[in-house]
């Protein structure tokens, strides 16, 4: 009772294009001679979780040249970590606690159009009340964004500032606190892709414990 065809021709071209991408990967699985995707069946273990934008651009496993089963990802709009989003937090979790991941990292990226509407003075609908977490990040450190002219170069600024305060949002998190009271091989990375490249920056912004977080972050 609930089927439906696709009338709109254009619709269900595109819709077509989908299901035929499926079937090439089918046939590349059945053709795999390493056994390694017939693995991946049986569970994953990969050693790193990825938070980054939903930007269809920055695909993390062509990103970090990796496969199925290496990369546990997270993305949504400007690679945000906030503290009350329980989607984040329930991803955090897992992969840090179940899939004992030994790497996070936020990445996010030049030409980011979330954090370009934050600077901006727009209302763009409901995303406008996601977009304050970053309009927090801006409001850190408004005198270095104000003081730069070139309007690219403050989004591209306000992109790398995001990632750091995104990365020390993750370190303060109650999930990540008690599991480097357990274990010291879980380490957190903030990067910025350049699309035009497709670079991988790292911005120097790692932590392996609660050291350097302020005395009212790190729990006892």
């Amino acid at each position: 009772m609930y089927k439906k065809q696709l009338e709109n021709p254009v619709l269900k071209a595109s819709f077509e294009k989908i299901l035929a991408g499926n079937d090439v990967w089918v046939q590349e699985v059945k053709d795999d001679t390493t056994g390694k995707l017939q693995q991946l069946a049986q569970g994953q273990n990969p050693e790193l979780l990825w938070i980054g934008c939903a930007d269809s651009r920055v695909p993390a496993n062509q990103i970090t040249n990796t496969q199925p089963g290496e990369v546990f990802v997270h993305r949504n709009i400007a690679n945000m970590c906030v503290h009350s989003d329980m989607n984040m937090l329930s991803v955090l979790d897992y992969a840090v606690n179940v899939l004992k991941v030994k790497h996070i990292i936020v990445a996010g990226h030049y030409g980011c159009g979330g954090v370009a509407a934050a600077l901006s003075r727009k209302q763009f609908g409901i995303i406008d009340n996601w977009l304050c977490h970053i309009k927090d990040v801006y409001r850190f450190h408004s005198d270095e964004i104000d003081a730069i002219e070139d309007e690219e170069q403050k989004v591209s600024r306000l992109v790398e500032l995001n990632v750091a305060e995104q990365v020390f949002n993750l370190c303060t998190t109650s999930i990540v606190q008690n599991a480097w009271k357990e274990r010291n091989d879980l380490a957190i990375h903030g990067m910025v892709i350049d699309i035009a490249t497709g670079k991988l920056i790292d911005l120097d912004i790692t932590f392996t414990d609660s050291v350097g977080l302020g005395k009212v972050f790190a729990f006892k």
